[in-house]
C-alpha cells in the first residue's frame, strides 16, 4: 500500500520554508563571511562583510527579509515513489505555501503574469518547481529563493567539445569577470557542465543548494571547482564590486553525460544572500496518526 500526504502539510511545510528562508541565512554562509574577513586584503571589503554579517544577524533576530529582493521561488522536489498525494495537486499545493509563505512574512512579490506585459501576479506565484521522482517513502521539498541580480547574470555557452576543459574553465571565469558587481559579491558559483542546453542549467542552479564550499565528492571535479574558485578571485571583484580578494566564497561543479558532438557549459551565480531551506515529510498509512 502506498503511504499518504495530504495536501495541507504541505502547504504549510512549503509557507514556513519560504519566510524561513528569505529570514535566516545558513550557518555555512555566516561562517564563510567570518572565515573571508579574516583574509580579506581590502579595508573596504572587510568592512562590507562586517556590514552582511550584521544584516543577516539582524534578519534573523527581527524576522525581516535579509535582502529587499525576496525573489522568484524555486522549489525542488523530490517525492518518493512509494507516496501518494491525497486532498488535491501536488503543484496546486506549492503554489499555495508560496502565496501564504509571502503574504504572511510580508516578503516582496516579483512575478509578473507574463514576461512582455509585465503585469505582477501579486503573490509571487507561480514557483519555479523541479520535480525528480526517488525511491522511498518520503517527500523532500527545498525552497530557494532567487533574486534578479545574480540570476540575470547566468549564462550558457554550447562550447565545442575540442574547446575541452581549459575552454569550459574559462567560460565561467569570463562569466564571472563580466559580471561584476552586478550579483552582489561574495558570490557562489553554481557550474553545469553535459547534459542538453537545459539539463546543463539545473545542474547549475542545483549544485547551490550544496552547503557553500562543500567540494565535489569526486575529487577529480573537486580541483577543477578549486582552480575555478582560485582564478576568479584572482579577478579582484571584492565584496559588492568594491575591490577586494573574496569575489566568490565558492564554486559548485556537477557534471552530466553529453552527446558526442556537444559541451554545455552552464553557470548560475548566487548572491551573498545564499537562501535555501529544505524540509522531508514522511508518508503514513492511511489511518495513521
Amino acid at each position: 500500500m502506498p503511504k499518504v500526504i495530504h495536501v495541507d502539510q504541505i502547504v504549510e511545510a512549503v509557507e514556513e520554508l519560504c519566510i524561513g528562508a528569505n529570514y535566516d541565512l545558513g550557518d555555512d554562509m555566516m561562517l564563510k563571511f567570518r572565515e573571508a574577513l579574516q583574509t580579506e586584503e581590502s579595508p573596504l571589503g572587510c568592512e562590507v562583510f562586517e556590514r552582511l554579517i550584521e544584516n543577516a544577524t539582524i534578519a534573523h533576530e527581527e524576522r525581516v527579509p535579509m535582502c529587499q529582493d525576496t525573489g522568484m521561488t524555486v522549489i525542488f522536489v523530490e517525492l518518493g515513489q512509494e507516496v501518494m498525494i491525497t486532498g488535491g495537486a501536488l503543484k496546486d499545493a506549492l503554489n499555495e505555501g508560496v502565496r501564504r509563505g509571502y503574504e504572511k512574512g510580508y516578503l516582496r512579490k516579483s512575478m509578473v503574469k507574463d514576461p512582455f506585459d509585465r503585469v505582477n501576479t501579486g503573490d509571487n506565484t507561480p514557483a519555479i518547481i523541479h520535480y525528480d521522482i526517488v525511491p522511498g517513502d518520503q517527500l523532500k521539498i527545498t525552497v530557494a529563493p532567487k533574486g534578479a541580480g545574480s540570476e540575470n547574470m547566468g549564462a550558457l555557452k554550447m562550447c565545442k567539445p575540442s574547446e575541452g576543459l581549459e575552454g569550459a574553465i574559462q567560460f565561467v571565469v569570463d562569466t564571472v569577470e563580466k559580471a561584476g558587481g552586478n550579483p552582489c559579491p561574495p558570490i557562489i558559483v553554481g557550474v553545469g557542465v553535459g547534459g542538453s542546453m537545459e539539463k546543463a542549467t539545473y545542474l547549475a542552479k542545483k549544485s547551490l543548494l550544496r552547503q557553500v564550499g562543500e567540494p565535489n565528492a569526486e575529487k577529480r571535479l573537486a580541483d577543477i571547482e578549486e582552480e575555478i574558485l582560485k582564478r576568479v578571485n584572482k579577478l579582484g571583484i571584492g565584496p559588492q564590486g568594491f575591490g577586494g580578494t573574496n569575489t566568490a566564497l565558492g564554486v559548485h561543479l556537477e557534471v552530466y553525460p553529453t552527446h558526442i558532438a556537444s559541451l554545455p557549459v552552464a553557470v548560475n551565480i548566487q548572491c551573498h544572500a545564499a537562501r535555501h531551506q529544505e524540509v522531508v515529510l514522511k508518508g503514513r498509512q492511511e489511518g495513521e496518526e
